[in-house]
C-alpha cells in the first residue's frame, strides 16, 4: 500500500473551539476538508510514531466515512495502532476510559456532541491527550497554526476496511483494532459503583426511565442498567444509535427531552429520569414531578460522595466552571476542602484532576464527573445518583430538599438565545462590555453590584493565564449574573444570561425559579438590549 502526498490548501475557519472544530457535515464533506484537519492534529503530535490512538464517535451522520479517512491518514503519518470501537462508535467518556486503560498516546473524538446530526446537521472532531482529557489551548493553538499554513497531507492508497467485527489486521504497517465499544466502560463503573446495592434498588419496587436520545449511550445504558443491574426491559428507551438521533436533538434538557419530562412529571411517573447526550457525556436528572438544576446536581454528589464506594474516603476538592453556580463552594467549605473556578470547557478542569486537587467538577451544562476519567460522564452521574438514592433510602425530591435545607438554595436559571447574528451576539456582548466600568457601586434590581468584569483566569498549576471567559456581575448580597457567547454551536452565536441568587430562609425556597429571579432576568435582558437588537421577546431554551 503506497503512502500518497496529497496537495491541498488552506481553510480559512478551521479553529477549534472549547470542544474541537465543529461544523456542518456539507462543510466537512468539502474536498480536502476533514484530511486538512486530521493533518494538522497530526502535525501537532510530532511524536506519534508508533503509539497508539484511540478513534470512535457518537454514530452521527458522517461517523462511518470519516473512521475510514482517518484510518487511512494514521497509517501513512507513522501511528503504530489505533483501537477502533466496533462499528466506529465510542462514547466520549469511553474514550478517555480507553486511552488511561490502555497508556494510549490520545484519541480522536467525532461528535458534535448535544448538536443536532443527520446531513443537513452538524458534525465535529477534537483531539484528546494521553490523560484522556480534551487537548489544552497550547495543542489546539499548535493545530490552529497547522491548518493555516498546510500545503498537504498524507493517506494510504487503499480500500475501505472492515470496522463491524472485532479483531486485528494490519493497514500498511500500522495495527488496526476494533473492539467492544462498551466493555472497558461498564467495567470501570462496577469498580467505581456497588452494582449488588444498586441491582437490590432496580430490582424492587424502584421505577427509573433512561432516555438515551437515540444517542450513543443507548448501548452502554442497554449493558448496565438491563443486563447487569437487572432493571426490566424497556427502562432504557430509544437505545438505538441512529444517525440523525432519531431526528431528535440530542441535548439533554426540559426542551430537547420533553417526551422523558412528560413521563416524570406524569400522575403515573416512575421514581427516576435521566437522559444523556449525542456523545454520552451530559446528563439529565429528574424525580417523580421534579427537576435537578446540574448545579444542584453537581453540589448534592459532592455532599453525598461518600456514598459511593470510589470515594468513601473522601473528596480532595471540588471545581466548577464560571457560569455553574457556587451551589458546590458552599459543600466544600463545609467539607472543609478546596474549591475552584475556571472558565466553561472541560479542559479546563484536567491540571487540577491530574495534580490531584480535585476528585469532582461540572458545569451548568449539564456536565458532572469525576477522577475517575478526564472527561465530563453522562452514565457516571446517573450511577451517583441511583447510589445516593440506594444510600439513603429517599426520593430524589426530598434529598435535593433537604440539601436546600442544610446548605441555601441556589435559585438559578440559564437563558439561552440561539441561532442569533454572529454580528448581533458581538454587538450584544460589546454592548456590556461597555457598561462594565460603571457598574460597581450601582444598584439595579434592588441589589448593589460590588464587582463587573470580564472573568479571567489563571491555571493555579502551570500559571497560564485565559482571558475574556464571560462577563460577571456580582452583587453584594452574593447574587449574580454572567454572559457569555456560547462555542458549542455550528450556525451563529448563541447568547447565554446565567441569573443567580442564594436563599437561605426554608420558607421561601419552594418558588419556581423564573418567578424567584425574576429581577435579575430583566436586568439582563435590559442590559443586553435583547429586544431592540435582536427583536426577541424570549429565549429559545430555559434551564
Amino acid at each position: 500500500m503506497a503512502v500518497l502526498q496529497i496537495a491541498t490548501q488552506p481553510f480559512a475557519d478551521q479553529r477549534p473551539g472549547t470542544s474541537g472544530l465543529r461544523k456542518k457535515v456539507k462543510v466537512f464533506q468539502q474536498p480536502h476538508y476533514l484530511e486538512n484537519f486530521v493533518q494538522s492534529i497530526f502535525s501537532a503530535i510530532p511524536d506519534r510514531a508508533g503509539q497508539t490512538l484511540v478513534l470512535g464517535g457518537d454514530g452521527r451522520f458522517y461517523n462511518r466515512e470519516a473512521i475510514q479517512t482517518i484510518l487511512r491518514m494514521a497509517a501513512a503519518n507513522g501511528w503504530g495502532k489505533v483501537i477502533v470501537g466496533r462499528g466506529g462508535l465510542f462514547s466520549t467518556p469511553a474514550v478517555s476510559t480507553v486511552i488511561r486503560a490502555r497508556h494510549a498516546h490520545g484519541g480522536i473524538i467525532l461528535s458534535a456532541s448535544h448538536n443536532a446530526g443527520g446531513p443537513d446537521h452538524d458534525f465535529g472532531i477534537k483531539y484528546n491527550t494521553a490523560n484522556g482529557g480534551p487537548a489544552p489551548e497550547k495543542i489546539t493553538d499548535t493545530i490552529w497554526a497547522a491548518s493555516k499554513t498546510i500545503q498537504g497531507y498524507q493517506t494510504l492508497d487503499s480500500a475501505d476496511v472492515d470496522i463491524d467485527q472485532d479483531g486485528e489486521f494490519l493497514l500498511g504497517d500500522m495495527r488496526v483494532e476494533i473492539c467492544d465499544p462498551v466493555a472497558e466502560y461498564v467495567e470501570l463503573m462496577a469498580r467505581i459503583f456497588d452494582f449488588d446495592a444498586l441491582r437490590r434498588l432496580l430490582q424492587g419496587p424502584f421505577r427509573m426511565r433512561f432516555d438515551a436520545l437515540h444517542a450513543i449511550t443507548g448501548p452502554y445504558a442497554h449493558e448496565i442498567f438491563e443486563e447487569r443491574l437487572g432493571a426490566p426491559a424497556g427502562t432504557v428507551v430509544n437505545g438505538v444509535p441512529l444517525t440523525d438521533f432519531g431526528g431528535g436533538h440530542p441535548d439533554p434538557n426540559l426542551v430537547y427531552a420533553k417526551s422523558l419530562a412528560d413521563h416524570l412529571f406524569a400522575e403515573d411517573a416512575p421514581d427516576f429520569g435521566a437522559a444523556s447526550d449525542g456523545d454520552g457525556d451530559r446528563n439529565m436528572i429528574l424525580g417523580r414531578q421534579f427537576f435537578v438544576t446540574p448545579s444542584d446536581s453537581l453540589a448534592v454528589l459532592a455532599a453525598h460522595a461518600t456514598a459511593i464506594p470510589a470515594y468513601r474516603q473522601g473528596l480532595k476538592g471540588i471545581a466548577r466552571s464560571m457560569p455553574t453556580s457556587q451551589a458546590a463552594d458552599v459543600v466544600a467549605e463545609a467539607l472543609g476542602i478546596a474549591h475552584y473556578e475556571t472558565p466553561t470547557g472541560w479542559k479546563f478542569f484536567g491540571n487540577l484532576l491530574d495534580a490531584g486537587k480535585i476528585t469532582f467538577c461540572g458545569e451548568e451544562s449539564f456536565g458532572t464527573g469525576s477522577d475517575h476519567i478526564r472527561e465530563k460522564d453522562g452514565l457516571w452521574a446517573v450511577l451517583a445518583w441511583l447510589s445516593v438514592i440506594a444510600d439513603t433510602g429517599q426520593s430524589v425530591a426530598d434529598i435535593v430538599t433537604q440539601h436546600w435545607r442544610h446548605f441555601g438554595r441556589h435559585y438559578y436559571t440559564r437563558h439561552d438565545y440561539e441561532e442569533l447574528p454572529a454580528e448581533i451576539g458581538e454587538q450584544i456582548i460589546q454592548t456590556i462590555i461597555a457598561q462594565l466600568p460603571v457598574l460597581p457601586g450601582q444598584t439595579l434590581a434592588g441589589r448593589g453590584i460590588i464587582t463587573a468584569d470580564d472573568f479571567t483566569y489563571t491555571d493555579p498549576i502551570d500559571g497560564s493565564t485565559s482571558t475574556h471567559q464571560g462577563l460577571r456581575l456580582l452583587f453584594a448580597d452574593g447574587a449574580r449574573l454572567i454572559f457569555r457567547l456560547s462555542g458549542t454551536g455550528t450556525e451563529g452565536a448563541t447568547l447565554r444570561i446565567y441569573h443567580e441568587y442564594l436563599e437561605k430562609d426554608t420558607q421561601r425556597q419552594q418558588q419556581d425559579p423564573q418567578r424567584a429571579l425574576r429581577d435579575l432576568i430583566r436586568l439582563g435582558r435590559d442590559l443586553a438590549r435583547m429586544e431592540s437588537l435582536t427583536s426577541r421577546k424570549a429565549p429559545t431554551v430555559i434551564t
